[in-house]
């Protein structure tokens, strides 16, 4: 076995000079390679490739999302026909691990921490002819002691340098069932939970200062789990940090004591699903939320008004959305408080119940897998025509992220701090929109 090499196909680039998001899974995937053998980690938001080097004896592994499938495709491909061993894991190939298997030695299904050791093992034992077509690994394990991050990886990504955000697990799980959700698909229904010294012994050898968790639903621990969150909350706030953010959902409102420990702790932020002002969807919302504009605003205040920012969730186009959805949503947007806003495009995910029902009724559009980002309109609605939907989506996303309309967020979440910590927030007050505005701009891109 001559190395490992592990592969993030592009998605952003380069931002100004840094890629926006660390490989974080690959990080701990590379953690988990014996000392031994060399290993590799290449993300291709940060730079080409260098897939001519590949030849026999190195192991290739490629996480992906559905959006960036077609281009692992195509690493796959390359690096198959060089001699190299290639197996593909990530949310795609554990949603569909049957398209996965016609361009991969092996399938990683799952979260693959256990069963990516054993690949290794029998690479290094037989080659090629070692890998078995599928790796399937869902059991939703423990995360105790569940692949640290080793100091051989850290030094090898240098986070600092080349990354704008570093990503950090502490919750992995959602028990809501959003039809439209891949979560409880790729992660399960049972919240499981990283030891809080392993979580700060992390976040020290990796000596980051800010950070965003990938945890598909933290603030659902508030109701939970509040005593873990207490003592999370706790050790955090005892870190020199600039500040973190993570996903929950409006629940949180109900607990204003855990609220204003998180801001000792340095928390910035909730990215909160609403999903939708339209009291019609809630059945679609998996009990998140139920698409009343009131609760909606009554929730942001009383998270705002412990020093907490809010960063809305919201998407367009579910079957019961009508064109008066859209001017509902943006009265919502511009006389709420929220700090930032996220809009995106209803998307039928492979594996969700929506998937399920628009292929029934024969109302998936033919498009390409790199259309399925969240910005393209990919199925046919319900109560527009195809060409409507777009238009108005269009539509909502020039008002929303208008330079105006960003400024005016940016300067009302960087108004929550005292002027003594407004160049540590600064960054984090205004990327958020302009990041939510890139990926709307990938609309008129492809």
């Amino acid at each position: 076995m001559r190395r490992v090499v592990l592969i993030q196909p592009r998605r952003d680039g380069r931002i100004f000079g840094k890629a926006p998001g660390s490989p974080y899974t690959l990080m701990r995937l590379a953690s988990l390679v014996p000392e031994e053998i060399p290993v590799e980690i290449w993300d291709e938001n940060l730079r080409n490739l260098e897939l001519d080097t590949l030849r026999e004896g190195d192991l290739v592994g490629i996480t992906s999302m559905t959006v960036t499938i077609e281009r692992a495709e195509q690493i796959a491909r390359r690096a198959m026909k060089q001699g190299a061993g290639v197996v593909v894991g990530g949310v795609h190939a554990t949603l569909m691990p049957e398209h996965v298997a016609t361009f991969a030695h092996s399938v990683m299904v799952g979260e693959g921490y256990f069963t990516w050791q054993q690949l290794i093992q029998d690479f290094a034992a037989e080659g090629i002819k070692g890998m078995k077509p599928v790796y399937e690994d869902q059991r939703w394990a423990d995360l105790e002691g569940l692949a640290t991050i080793t100091d051989r990886v850290i030094a090898m990504v240098d986070e600092n340098k080349n990354y704008w955000t570093p990503y950090l697990e502490i919750t992995r799980g959602c028990p809501r069932n959003c039809d439209f959700c891949t979560a409880i698909r790729v992660s399960g229904r049972r919240m499981r939970f990283r030891p809080v010294d392993e979580v700060i012994d992390e976040i020290k050898r990796r000596k980051i200062k800010r950070f965003f968790l990938t945890d598909d639903n933290f603030g659902l621990n508030f109701t939970i789990a509040p005593d873990y969150c207490a003592e999370l909350f706790e050790e955090l706030a005892k870190l020199d940090l600039q500040g973190w953010t993570c996903q929950s959902e409006m629940s949180i409102a109900k607990h204003p004591e855990l609220l204003e420990m998180s801001v000792a702790a340095h928390l910035d932020k909730h990215f909160i699903g609403f999903e939708s002002i339209n009291p019609d969807n809630r059945s679609s919302l998996g009990g998140k939320s139920k698409g009343k504009a009131d609760q909606m605003r009554e929730a942001i205040r009383a998270i705002r008004k412990t020093g907490v920012g809010v960063v809305g969730l919201f998407v367009m186009g579910f079957d019961s959305d009508t064109p008066e959805t859209f001017q509902a949503m943006w009265d919502f947007i511009r006389t709420s408080e929220l700090d930032s806003v996220s809009t995106t495009m209803l998307t039928p995910y492979p594996g969700t119940p929506f998937r399920e029902v628009v292929e029934r009724e024969g109302r998936l559009l033919d498009v390409p897998w790199s259309h399925y980002d969240t910005a393209h309109l990919t199925f046919i609605p319900k109560n527009f025509t195809v060409e409507e939907l777009r238009a108005a989506y269009d539509w909502l996303c020039r008002k929303i992220y208008s330079p105006y309309q960003i400024a005016r967020r940016g300067l009302r979440s960087l108004g929550r701090y005292p002027l003594s910590k407004a160049g540590k927030k600064i960054f984090g007050s205004f990327s958020t929109d302009y990041g939510y505005r890139r990926t709307y701009a990938y609309r008129n891109a492809l």
